[in-house]
């Protein structure tokens, strides 16, 4: 390494050190780890110091901030999958409810034809079509997802507001009726 690389890393250390470790620190929110973050950032820096013109320079902060977030983004995300992995789940405690068992009880329960018809035409087209894929047809979350061009998380999503939609108004219905 020649001095004059030694002393851009040492100019760059200094300036940069603290603002890069609040950056790490606001992602990880743990000393310990921003201070990896910092260290494996550094590293980056030595391996890409011939893109650095100036130390002192707008544009080596910007790059020094992007490399800071990154490195902190990607330690977050190992730790995240890791603490995935490591929780021990206790299958009586979670209990996840299947949404699509009850949506049909609560439709059919109380209501005849036209009843189930009028509740589902107060949904919006893309609601209805897919609770009419989903329990009508029988379809997988990616297949419902294919037909209504969006992605699985959110037909599930839009599936379950519609759902509390559909149970809210056939209480409201019966509620009329008695």
């Amino acid at each position: 390494m020649k001095p004059e690389d030694t002393e851009k890393i040492q100019r760059i250390y200094e300036i940069y050190e603290q603002p890069m470790y609040r950056i790490a620190f606001a992602v990880l929110k743990n000393p310990e780890l921003a201070e990896d973050a910092v260290s494996d950032a550094f590293v980056r820096i030595i391996d890409r110091l011939q893109k650095i013109k100036s130390p002192e320079s707008d544009k080596t902060k910007a790059y020094i901030v992007r490399i800071i977030k990154s490195t902190s983004i990607n330690i977050y995300r190992k730790k995240k999958r890791s603490l995935i992995r490591e929780l021990p789940i206790d299958d009586s405690i979670v209990q996840i409810p299947d949404s699509t068992l009850n949506v049909e009880e609560h439709v059919i329960s109380v209501m005849d034809g036209q009843d189930k018809r009028n509740l589902l035409n107060k949904l919006d087209q893309t609601d209805r079509n897919i609770i009419m894929l989903r329990c009508g047809n029988e379809l997988s979350w990616k297949e419902v997802a294919e037909r209504t061009s969006m992605t699985e998380s959110t037909a599930r999503k839009r599936f379950e507001r519609a759902r509390k939609k559909l149970i809210n108004m056939k209480g409201e219905l019966y509620d009329e009726k008695t």
